[in-house]
């Protein structure tokens, strides 16, 4: 009997050692990261370019080269700052840019078209296409950016003639939109191939590199394949430190596959401080979320509630709004409204299902049902939409219908907020 004892202590320790996972986000890492924070070298030469080709031009004085440098440099502080009023400046360059040469340039134009696209006016991008395509585009260009424009819109038959006529498989840009249509098609291993091409088709751009890296990383997130979006991020960030979209990227990880709650909210408070962005906001009410804490949840939501409905914003964030009004701020009639001037905006799948949604949560089911069997029924869904049409079936007493939507939802539920994968697990066993 002597011997009992510590053979059970044996026992009870290897057993709690096969069930201790270690954390993918490691503590050390993200504070180092934190603590060892200085303004990043891309910020410092960034800051050097805005100056240096602000001075440039001069007042009352019609100038191409430097506004439209100045434009450029600006647009790229965006990126790395957040702040909205850098991209909305640089619309402004440009537009004037036009004016000053009679509006006979295409380059400013045809800048203009990512632009709009950035801040998700779709309707408006489409328009300014068609006037550079009228002012002459090279053949890429014009495919390239028709399709952007079209994806967007939801032509997605359109979308992929314009693909094909890109289709070179050495080409960055043909393989990062490749990706793009994979993606939503439902083809995921494609999806992260095409865009693991675009990484190694970048060349020596180590910013379009960085790009396609980050989004491969969020790609790995979409699958569950934890490890390599981890590794993707910390790359970006490596290499980049002003990447507040991959920092974001581990600290959303910390979250749902570490359940470090704790970790997450440092990383994503860290982040706050360094974005003017609104992103951080929405994470950290993720976290007050997964904490169960309402009065956090609720402080972050109208911070985040606040800063979007800025008009410099526009459509930048309706998705985001329509999940705050139907859920944490409770004002559904809010949704219905931001819902219907997304459709005005692009009538996709995914916009009508978040008008669905705001449909049923407005109590007009009669009208949400004739909606979906119009514009959403068999076509392709992300995991939030996916989860919101299972919640609309089980309201109209759906039952089997709304259990196909929750195991489908559950297959990539890695980007939903904790509450709700908790909820599709309730559901799903009932």
């Amino acid at each position: 009997m002597k011997f009992a004892i510590p053979v059970l202590i044996c026992i009870i320790s290897f057993s709690a050692c096969k069930s201790y996972i270690k954390p993918l986000v490691s503590e050390v890492y993200a504070d180092s990261l934190i603590k060892h924070y200085s303004l990043p070298e891309a910020i410092q030469k960034n800051q050097i370019e805005v100056d240096f080709w602000l001075s440039r031009i001069t007042p009352n004085t019609p100038d191409y080269s430097n506004s439209f440098k100045y434009a450029a440099a600006l647009v790229a502080r965006f990126h790395l700052l957040g702040n909205i009023n850098d991209l909305k400046s640089s619309d402004s360059v440009l537009l004037a840019t036009s004016a000053n040469f009679n509006n006979k340039e295409v380059g400013p134009i045809f800048t203009l078209v990512s632009h709009a696209i950035l801040q998700h006016r779709f309707k408006q991008a489409d328009s300014l296409l068609d006037i550079a395509k009228s002012m002459g585009l090279k053949k890429y260009e014009s495919a390239a950016s028709s399709f952007d424009v079209d994806f967007e819109l939801g032509k997605i038959g359109q979308a992929k003639i314009e693909l094909a006529k890109i289709n070179q498989p050495t080409d960055f840009g043909y393989q990062f939109r490749n990706s793009k249509m994979m993606h939503y098609m439902g083809e995921l291993d494609s999806s992260l191939a095409a865009m693991q091409k675009a990484v190694d088709n970048a060349g020596e751009d180590k910013g379009l590199a960085l790009s396609a890296l980050s989004n491969l990383g969020d790609l790995y997130l979409h699958a569950g394949r934890m490890n390599e979006a981890y590794n993707s991020f910390v790359t970006c960030i490596n290499e980049n430190p002003a990447d507040m979209h991959s920092i974001m990227g581990i600290g959303w990880i910390a979250l749902i596959k570490d359940n470090n709650p704790v970790l997450a909210n440092k990383i994503f408070q860290f982040v706050a401080t360094k974005t003017a962005s609104p992103d951080p906001l929405f994470k950290l009410m993720a976290v007050a979320e997964y904490n169960k804490d309402s009065l956090a949840q609720l402080k972050y939501a109208k911070a985040f509630e606040q800063k979007v409905v800025n008009p410099l914003y526009g459509n930048m964030y309706n998705k985001y709004l329509i999940q705050l009004y139907t859920g944490i701020l409770n004002d559904p009639s809010k949704a219905v409204t931001i819902a219907k001037s997304e459709l005005l905006n692009r009538a996709t799948p995914q916009t009508y299902a978040w008008y669905v949604w705001a449909l049923i949560n407005d109590h007009q089911q009669e009208e949400a049902f004739k909606v979906y069997e119009k514009n959403v029924a068999g076509k392709p869904l992300e995991s939030l939409e996916l989860y919101w049409m299972g919640k609309m079936m089980r309201s109209l007493n759906k039952g089997y219908n709304a259990n196909q939507f929750f195991k489908e939802a559950n297959k990539n539920n890695f980007e939903l907020n904790p509450s709700l994968v908790n909820d599709l697990a309730v559901l799903l066993k009932e």
